[in-house]
């Protein structure tokens, strides 16, 4: 039997959404505050995934300035009517909660996509479409029921008409559905179906994190009332302990695949070291079939397997992004990032052929602000990332390196700096807002290669003029990168960085490749 393996796409690439145009796959995921918003993957298999670009890759479309970490763009979801694509969101702009829906389209799923057509200030999160036979189409999120919250972070599913003429919603909201059990908090992420006449409408419950789950319900209007599956919850992962391989399922979508059978992703986390989530919530892949006109997932067994059956479709797979990058072309791969959105060019892959280089920015990557960081997701539980930095401090300030980031108060930075008139690295861990600086090693280079090897939640940082590596520093432990202990709702990035820390400077780091691979024992 042939089989695949979980997370299909590992990594911090959670609330997945998904759509099938005749034998082709979509998805789309969060991205909170980080630039490209919300990576766009095709398949024709559900395993194999291929990015084809970002939907929100233009300043125009997001401006993410001064946004708290784990706020920007939540729980976006793909679907496709009549030629179109439609990707909606809510745009979380503050930490007291100020959100707004949009939703934007495009005739090719790479792009390019509209800007942004606004919906207005919502009461809640995790908005979605449904094209109904009729032509209506309706928009679904949560929010505070009307009448009051019975307990804390009690929610409801409303539905609310969208005129596509307009780009407005109109008419009435119609409350739908409160979740299926009463003490499990944060019913979010509402998707809307039709399957042989019911309405299907499937959320999530319980928070995102241990208690997460997936729950439905059903009605022959769209309207409601909604009657609540007895086998609810239909997925989740909490009663099977803090030790199992994967948890904090939910937030889900499912899609049909042209040969009839159905499908659903949804995030989970692989905890290591302990509950310790440092790669953040993962887009899985597991099958459902419909029983008296119900889903049942995972047929026998009812949880996300670490390996399944391979669905009924022709296997495609698609050459591997490469895992070092030699920054030869003019444009930045997909899996790189910026933190917020970048409205100066710090960066460029012309300037010195072969070489991404950055311009030192007075912004430092402890503030809210768009620092000189270009970075890429955390996707092994262990890993070694490497790269060779050519830089010559010129000031007191001026610093240049790796860095291991899961926000702006917990990270580790490599750097190379000017101390004592001497090159030194030094390795700084940023724990809770308080740096130390816990390593350092005057060095006469200013080409250095940079190593970081992760063996799960052990780190260790070298350096080296050659590939003769130094070690700056024995083990570390990673477990400050993790939510858990960070809080937050992304995963670790590992990027390159530059600054000047408060100081006004003209001076640059190259950065000749950077290369990242998964290792040792996964």
């Amino acid at each position: 039997m042939k089989t695949f393996k979980n997370p299909i796409i590992p990594g911090f690439y959670p609330d997945p959404s998904i759509c099938r145009v005749d034998e082709d796959y979509y998805l789309v995921t969060s991205t909170f505050e980080y630039f490209p918003g919300v990576p766009i993957f095709h398949s024709r298999d559900l395993v194999n995934w291929k990015q084809i670009g970002h939907v929100l890759d233009r300043p125009s479309q997001l401006n993410l300035n001064a946004i708290p970490c784990s706020r920007g763009i939540y729980a976006p979801t793909i679907r496709y009517h009549n030629g179109i694509f439609y990707m909606i969101t809510t745009f979380v702009e503050s930490r007291k909660g100020l959100r707004r829906d949009f939703y934007v389209t495009a005739e090719d799923p790479s792009g390019p996509w509209s800007d942004p057509n606004w919906l207005g200030t919502t009461p809640g999160i995790d908005p979605s479409l449904f094209f109904d036979d009729d032509g209506k189409v309706y928009y679904t999120a949560n929010r505070q029921p009307p009448d009051g919250q019975e307990y804390p972070k009690h929610m409801e599913i409303y539905l609310q008409e969208l005129d596509l003429e307009s780009k407005q919603l109109i008419g009435d909201k119609y409350s739908l559905w409160d979740g299926a059990l009463k003490n499990a908090h944060a019913q979010e992420a509402p998707h809307l179906y039709k399957v042989n006449g019911w309405y299907y409408l499937m959320i999530a419950e319980g928070g995102t994190g241990f208690t997460h789950a997936v729950t439905i319900a059903r009605s022959k209007s769209v309207f409601g009332p909604y009657e609540s599956a007895k086998t609810n919850p239909i997925l989740t992962h909490r009663h099977l302990g803090r030790e199992h391989l994967i948890s904090n399922i939910g937030h889900a979508d499912i899609v049909e695949t042209q040969k009839g059978d159905w499908w659903m992703v949804c995030l989970g986390s692989r905890p290591y070291g302990g509950h310790y989530r440092n790669l953040g919530r993962e887009t899985f892949l597991v099958s459902l079939i419909w029983e008296n006109e119900w889903p049942v997932i995972n047929p026998g067994k009812g949880i996300v397997e670490v390996e399944s059956a391979f669905p009924d479709l022709e296997e495609e797979i698609w050459p591997k992004a490469p895992e070092r990058d030699d920054f030869d072309s003019t444009t930045l791969s997909l899996q790189w990032n910026f933190i917020r959105t970048p409205y100066e060019p710090f960066w460029s892959l012309k300037e010195r052929p072969g070489h991404l280089r950055l311009r030192l920015k007075s912004e430092s990557i402890i503030d809210r602000v768009n620092p000189s960081f270009i970075g890429r997701r955390q996707q092994h539980k262990s890993f070694v990332a490497t790269t060779l930095l050519e830089f010559v401090p010129e000031k007191i300030g001026e610093v240049a390196g790796i860095v291991l980031l899961q926000n702006n108060n917990f990270q580790f930075r490599m750097e190379l700096m000017l101390d004592n008139n001497s090159n030194t690295i030094q390795l700084v861990r940023r724990d809770n807002g308080v740096d130390q600086v816990i390593s350092q090693h005057q060095t006469s280079e200013s080409k250095l290669y940079l190593k970081v090897e992760a063996k799960e939640q052990d780190f260790y940082f070298y350096y080296g003029k050659s590939l003769n590596y130094l070690q700056l520093l024995a083990t570390q432990d990673g477990r400050i990168l993790s939510t858990d202990i960070a809080g937050g709702f992304v995963g670790t990035y590992i990027g390159m960085y530059a600054s000047s820390n408060g100081k006004v400077s003209n001076n640059k780091a190259d950065f000749d490749w950077f290369e990242y691979r998964g290792a040792f024992q996964q």
